[in-house]
């Protein structure tokens, strides 16, 4: 097998950056996996897509397996393997509400992600004689997760302005307003990585009566979150952003609307009594966990939260600022090169995460995306991030470009991508593309992939973003 060699970007690291992120900062499976590149050889995948699903720890991967030979049916078995998942199970719920600062009482329902537990939620908004008590409130900047599952219920959204102080001025007027019972904000933009200030927006929501839930897929992978220090009403996140990626997700928070609410899957385990033409539902978690129960997702989960917990937030916070301010002064030198951002006042240095959303002058972003893959083994994300109204008021319709990165990154990732975007501007592109069912590929790709593997990995049942 031959390795391929990339041509370093002119922007060198500083020491500080390279002190401070030349290495991972924790293990994750497939690390040194090897990608084919199109014009020959292999190079080690640099993988800048976290934000879609990161890597799983590799001590999630090991923990998965120690757990696997004990898998069995949860609260209803009588045998070893039963009593063992089942301990596994519920004890997750704590590992996870201590990770979050969860209050005692907090319920913590597993689901299958981000977007299931907004859902539920949704099935839970207070009612009175049928009719909602209250419209949630929530801004233009969301991902779709926490954007349409209010569009079911009263709602009212606020387009945010061109800056965060001014976004939270807007925030208050609606609130002055009356009627809002919850406000759905996220906790940092999966399009930008900007975080906004969750417990000044707590305050805020409760000064006029309304609660508060916080999409947290981007923060909790990026940092260390106190529901109850910030007094937040409701938390959700995911698994597979999580350094999980095993099929779970997660809400926490306060049990009365959730013990109240629809019960969000009607079946075995979620009732007291069921009868022929009736039922009585359970309270608690198990009134939202009808069916077989994620024994393994919620437990590795559970897991990913704490080697999570066990980071030294100065070192974490600095590997991750230090590779995030490396590749955005290079794309910065890059001519043709967009950073973009939803508010002029973020404090880029420390209110920001691990990722990085950018666009290339004359070249579609897709087309990008596929070139870094092909022809520099480069992994990120191109599209709309499943936020359409802010991709439009960004100005950016037809999509951009995402690169993500979290605790298995390294600073190598950005000088590569630094050096595949300066060389595409130098000399263009190496290699011919065309679009397969909606994405862009090299043409007459004879790249082997695992025998396993479909023949054309990634084009069958592209998502159909395309309509204006």
């Amino acid at each position: 097998m031959s390795t391929a060699t990339f041509t370093p970007t002119a922007v060198q690291p500083s020491s500080a950056q390279s002190n401070a992120a030349s290495r991972p900062l924790a293990a994750v499976t497939g690390a040194e996996l090897q990608a084919p590149l199109i014009q020959g050889g292999h190079v080690r995948y640099a993988n800048l897509d976290y934000g879609a699903s990161a890597p799983a720890l590799t001590v999630v991967s090991a923990y998965l397996n120690e757990v696997l030979p004990y898998y069995a049916s949860v609260h209803r078995g009588a045998g070893y393997a039963s009593q063992i998942s089942t301990s596994v199970y519920e004890n997750s719920r704590n590992i996870v509400r201590e990770f979050v600062g969860g209050r005692s009482d907090d319920s913590v329902i597993f689901t299958r992600n981000t977007t299931d537990s907004l859902n539920l939620l949704a099935g839970c908004l207070p009612v009175r004689d049928g009719e909602h008590i209250g419209e949630v409130l929530y801004l233009d900047i969301e991902h779709h997760a926490n954007l349409l599952p209010w569009q079911g219920v009263p709602h009212r959204s606020i387009v945010a302005a061109d800056t965060l102080a001014e976004t939270i001025a807007n925030v208050r007027v609606a609130l002055e307003q009356g009627g809002v019972s919850l406000l759905a904000v996220t906790g940092a933009s999966n399009v930008t990585g900007e975080i906004l200030p969750i417990a000044a927006l707590a305050t805020l929501a409760h000064e006029f009566g309304a609660r508060i839930v916080v999409d947290a897929a981007q923060l909790a992978p990026h940092r260390r979150i106190d529901i109850a220090a910030s007094d937040v009403d409701y938390l959700v996140f995911s698994g597979h952003k999580l350094y999980a990626p095993f099929g779970a997700g997660v809400l926490v928070g306060r049990p009365d609307w959730l013990d109240a609410g629809t019960p969000h899957l009607a079946g075995g385990g979620a009732v007291r009594e069921a009868r022929l033409d009736s039922v009585s539902w359970a309270t608690g978690p198990a009134r939202h966990e009808g069916g077989s129960p994620n024994v393994l997702g919620a437990a590795t989960l559970a897991r990913a939260t704490q080697v999570l917990a066990s980071l030294d937030q100065d070192v974490w916070h600095a590997h991750e600022a230090a590779i995030r301010s490396h590749l955005v002064e290079g794309l910065n030198r890059i001519d043709g090169v967009t950073v973009h951002q939803i508010f002029s006042d973020t404090d880029t240095e420390n209110d920001t995460i691990g990722v990085v959303n950018f666009s290339v002058q004359g070249f579609d972003a897709g087309l990008v995306a596929a070139y870094l893959a092909a022809e520099h083994g480069i992994g990120l994300r191109d599209g709309r991030f499943c936020a359409h109204p802010l991709l439009k008021r960004l100005g950016l319709p037809s999509g951009s470009l995402r690169a993500s990165f979290g605790v298995g990154s390294r600073l190598e990732d950005a000088v590569r991508l630094l050096a595949g975007i300066e060389e595409l501007k130098r000399t263009g592109l190496g290699w011919d593309y065309v679009v397969d069912a909606g994405r862009w590929v090299p043409a007459n790709d004879h790249r082997s992939y695992p025998e396993w593997a479909p023949n054309t990995p990634g084009t069958a049942g592209a998502a159909p973003c395309t309509i204006d």
